[in-house]
């Protein structure tokens, strides 16, 4: 049987890494083709990766927490079944590509085709292989060789220690991200191999000193994947973005009373119950409709302008937050939205949503309101422009018509946006919009 390599499967340019959660197949286990292999969870959601053949796992390359480029390497198998190896005409007729960056669903080399088979939860796998015998041999040891030494890219810093010290870039092992060879990586070479050169120190670690001794002792909780990931993508969210804040306050009267009088029947007709949260997503979305700029995001020589507004709902899970994409949600009705929030809040409660599911959204927004949050600063969901948050709705009283004093459903909205995109006056003319959509519904207004 042909031993054969199992890569990571490229799920979308927006993808790039994924961390393997857990290995469903042990070496020495059989396993048919598209059965589920292992879980991989990335940046956008958690997914099976289906094997791309039967056969018998021999080895795991990458080990359960390893954060893994997509396209690496992270198995062996020894196969039943070889695809057949294409023709001279097929050859030419595929595009070849720059080693060691493979395309997304693409063919390497025109040599050895890969396969993308969507799963209930998930994407499949693509998978390149060597074996079989003669002239197969040869040409797919050929696209390994090329697929596994990709073009060596070197810092200016890195190429000067490189020629300083007569350091062959080949035999370093890249530590920095996408396999980069880093500083770190040349001066542990030339501290360790006698290189000649004078080497620079590499500071050895030090024991960790607590800064708060009477701390000591207390209790730790391990980092899940999700919560590893969750803890990048704000921090880069952070460091990247020059976020600013602003808040509107929004009489939610009528609002109280067109929920209180479609609640009953909403929910006997569809089962789940009527919330404050698809009419929020309907006044924002509208806003957004006739303040593009808000539905954008930052790109270095432009500012893009989505045509439709994807709209990210953040769902709180066991794990962490996830945020599930209504897409079109411009056009859908109160009902439509509700009934398509329920359906993604439940996948993400369950780890069944889809990869579509949280690609693609153009703006989030979060409920903070249902914890009892009064006011919030939310980080932007990179590379959004803008995150708004409906607060809790409480009575209070307020300055009515005659100025007289009137109870009335307050509530804030808060919204944290990317100061590259727009100025205080676009987002104030947002925030203006959203909240004239909120004071417009009345105990009256139908849900569409």
């Amino acid at each position: 049987m042909p031993n054969t390599i199992i890569e990571l499967p490229h799920v979308g340019e927006s993808v790039t890494e994924g961390i393997i959660t857990k290995w469903l197949v042990q070496p020495g286990e059989k396993v048919r083709k598209f059965a589920p292999l292992v879980e991989v969870m990335t940046d956008k959601v958690n997914m099976e990766v289906p094997s791309p053949y039967t056969g018998t796992l021999t080895r795991t390359l990458a080990a359960e927490g390893d954060t893994v480029s997509m396209g690496q390497p992270i198995a062996e198998m020894d196969v039943d079944d070889i695809p057949p190896l294409p023709s001279p005409i097929e050859r030419e007729g595929t595009r070849r590509i720059n080693p060691g960056v493979p395309a997304p669903f693409e063919p390497l080399g025109g040599i050895h085709a890969f396969e993308f088979v969507d799963s209930v939860r998930s994407v499949g796998p693509t998978g390149s292989g060597k074996g079989g015998q003669g002239r197969h041999d040869a040409l797919q040891d050929a696209v390994l060789a090329a697929k596994f030494e990709p073009e060596i890219r070197l810092s200016p810093l890195v190429k000067r220690l490189v020629g300083k010290h007569g350091v062959d870039p080949l035999k370093l092992t890249g530590t920095g991200m996408g396999g980069r060879i880093t500083k770190e990586d040349v001066l542990r070479l030339v501290a360790t191999a006698g290189f000649p050169g004078t080497a620079e120190p590499v500071p050895a670690p030090t024991p960790t000193q607590p800064i708060y001794p009477e701390l000591v002792g207390g209790s730790s909780i391990l980092l899940t994947p999700l919560r590893k990931t969750i803890a990048a993508h704000m921090a880069r969210s952070a460091q990247e973005i020059p976020a600013a804040w602003t808040m509107v306050e929004v009489d939610v009267t009528g609002l109280v009373a067109c929920r209180a009088a479609h609640r009953d029947a909403f929910e006997r007709d569809h089962g789940i119950s009527l919330t404050y949260l698809p009419f929020a997503s309907q006044v924002i979305t509208q806003a957004l409709t006739t303040n593009p700029i808000l539905n954008g995001r930052w790109t270095e020589d432009s500012i893009m302008l989505n045509d439709n507004v994807n709209l990210g709902i953040a769902v709180s899970t066991d794990g962490g937050l996830i945020v599930p994409v209504i897409h079109g949600a411009d056009s859908l009705s109160v009902t439509e939205l509700a009934l398509r929030m329920h359906q993604l809040a439940v996948a993400a409660r369950s780890g069944s949503l889809k990869l579509d599911d949280v690609q693609g959204g153009t703006f989030t927004l979060d409920n903070t309101g249902a914890l009892g949050s009064v006011v919030s600063v939310p980080i932007i969901n990179y590379p959004q422009s803008a995150i708004v948050t409906t607060e809790v709705i409480a009575k209070r009283p307020v300055v009515g018509a005659g100025d007289t004093i009137v109870v009335r459903s307050m509530m804030n909205v808060c919204m944290s946006f990317d100061h590259r995109v727009c100025d205080g006056a676009e987002a104030g003319r947002f925030l203006a919009d959203v909240k004239a959509g909120f004071e417009a519904i009345t105990e009256s207004s139908a849900l569409v």
